[in-house]
């Protein structure tokens, strides 16, 4: 197939192909593994919604950077403890931020909905991405649509054109997510239908995106996770190129093994990342309570450790917004965390944010492994 003709003819999943090889069924058997004990670990936590707040945005970031919409930790986090639609709304967070935070919500969204009605639907990929891009598009109905090279800017790629095609190769990408019958591991199915969802390319942007949303909800409908809390893009950023050349090379020559099990060791990487990230969250977060007990003068909670916790930055509206404590004592509450190093507080303009360090340490570290 010329990559300049529209892919029209794109078939339906399954392939034709032995996927089950003993190479694969290793992969997927390790992958499945690790993705058990992250599921387990968070199972055991008082609180694992917490970990939405924190793993989730730095899953957020990193799907964005693979299309290029580079963010950095501290505009993150300062907007994202900000009032939702004031700090969207203002002037003082950028285009990239804010669809970095578009995402999260999209994430967010798409894991509730599943949780109402346990199906991946057509409609669900409209809304997934409408969220991220903030736009009413639908399904893409111009024709030029084209994959280049970035480099280069060679087409390498033409995806389907015809909006009622399009429909169609959606339509049939649905009945394979639910097709109860077919014996594949649900791992080789996320993978299969991750690749058949890009090549559909359904959009007029926010593919990408929707695409890796899409492969978290997809092992959270399956059970093996109960929350969306999987830093699978961070593997994905890392190997980049070979993620695009993996892409184009089913599409070329049908290698779906090799697609497959990238897409294992990519489950299984970022299982094991996540599951170090919560590790290394709920030591701190036991030091941290021991130290705050001993050493706050007034008003230890654990309440209060869970509120610093659900992001790297708070402010006193944090506290006050949880009616924990009145402004004034808020303020007590925070400083006295900063005199014993715990908080490390931030003025930028009038507003004072207080960086929990530890946590901060944390999902720094993380994405840099």
């Amino acid at each position: 197939m010329l990559p300049i003709i529209p892919y029209n003819t794109l078939p339906a999943l399954p392939p034709p192909q032995d996927l089950e090889t003993v190479p694969l069924l290793k992969a997927v058997a390790g992958a499945a593994r690790a993705l058990g004990e992250l599921k387990g670990v968070c199972q055991t936590l008082p609180n694992p919604a917490l970990l939405i707040n924190t793993i989730a945005l730095q899953e957020s970031k990193a799907s964005s950077a693979i299309e290029n919409i580079i963010t950095t930790h501290d505009e993150l986090y300062q907007a994202v403890v900000q009032d939702h639609d004031v700090m969207l709304a203002s002037g003082t967070i950028s285009p990239s931020a804010k669809e970095v935070l578009r995402y999260r919500e999209a994430l967010y969204a798409g894991y509730n909905e599943l949780q109402e009605r346990n199906l991946l639907t057509t409609n669900l990929f409209i809304r997934l991405m409408q969220t991220i891009k903030q736009n009413s598009a639908g399904i893409r109905r111009e024709s030029g649509v084209y994959i280049k090279n970035q480099l280069t800017g060679e087409i390498v790629y033409t995806p389907p054109e015809g909006e009622s095609v399009i429909r169609q190769k959606l339509y049939e990408l649905e009945q394979f997510i639910h097709d109860e019958s077919n014996a594949l591991n649900p791992i080789i199915r996320m993978a299969l239908l991750h690749y058949q969802f890009e090549a559909i390319h359904p959009f007029a942007d926010g593919n990408g995106r929707t695409g890796r949303i899409l492969m978290v909800l997809y092992l959270v409908q399956q059970d093996f996770l109960d929350l969306p809390i999987l830093f699978l893009s961070s593997y994905i950023i890392k190997h980049k190129a070979r993620y695009y050349e993996l892409l184009r090379a089913v599409t070329e020559r049908e290698a779906w093994q090799e697609w497959c099990l990238f897409m294992a060791k990519a489950v299984e990487e970022t299982a094991r990342l996540t599951l170090n990230n919560i590790r290394r969250i709920r030591t701190a977060q036991d030091d941290i309570t021991e130290r705050a007990r001993n050493g706050m003068k007034r008003g230890f909670s654990k309440e209060l450790i869970d509120i610093i916790f659900e992001h790297p930055y708070c402010k006193i509206q944090s506290l006050t917004s949880r009616n924990l404590a009145q402004r004034q004592t808020a303020s007590a509450y925070l400083q006295d965390l900063s005199a014993l190093g715990i908080l490390a507080p931030l003025k930028i303009g009038r507003e004072i944010y207080y960086i929990n360090t530890a946590l901060m340490q944390i999902l720094s570290a993380s994405e840099g492994e």
